[in-house]
């Protein structure tokens, strides 16, 4: 007498939803769709003319905002590629304080460009490799872009001159009064010899 199996195909192991991709290059390609999709949906409220995003929570909670570290804080990521750059932003916002939408727009459109060249058959490890030297060729122009230089010892207008594109990212209109508080504060609080 024998025993029925039943076969693989009717076999439910995971919950509706859920895709099985085959290939490398397949689960790849997903990976990089999902993190582009996490890239569009910031990219709208970069920069000083970005649009407000209404996000509600899973908790209910009703946030209007065009910052991108609330944005990301608020909406549930769970494909683990989107996850990394939710993580690589966060940890943006905990060592600078700023720049998560660029974090995130910028890893978005590199994984848009590699998508293209896998596609067109380029291995993985070539496109990093290339991405590898194109950085190393930045950071080195990077250090000849200086467009400008702050005086040896420090004065009001100059500080006060550094200090207003920083403010006017985040109280633009109010830059200016807000430059020259800081200026004078920081140098009320440098020691004498700068």
């Amino acid at each position: 007498m024998s025993l029925k199996v039943p076969k693989a195909n009717s076999l439910q192991l995971f919950k509706e939803g859920y895709k099985h991709l085959q290939g490398i290059d397949e689960a790849l390609l997903r990976n990089i769709q999902a993190v582009s999709e996490l890239s569009d949906l910031v990219r709208t409220s970069f920069g000083p003319n970005g649009r407000n995003k209404l996000v509600i929570n899973h908790l209910g909670n009703l946030f209007v905002t065009s910052d991108a570290a609330t944005i990301i804080r608020e909406i549930e990521v769970v494909h683990p590629a989107a996850k990394l750059l939710v993580m690589a932003s966060q940890s943006q916002e905990a060592e600078m304080g700023d720049a998560t939408n660029l974090v995130i727009i910028l890893a978005g459109e590199l994984l848009k460009k590699a998508e293209n060249l896998i596609i067109m058959g380029l291995h993985p490890n070539d496109v990093l490799q290339g991405y590898e030297l194109a950085c190393a060729k930045a950071l080195a122009e990077l250090e000849h872009l200086s467009t400008s230089t702050l005086p040896s010892p420090l004065t009001l207008k100059s500080l006060q001159t550094a200090i207003r594109p920083v403010i006017s990212s985040k109280q633009y209109g109010n830059e200016e009064p807000l430059s020259k508080l800081v200026a004078e504060a920081a140098m009320i609080v440098m020691p004498s010899k700068r």
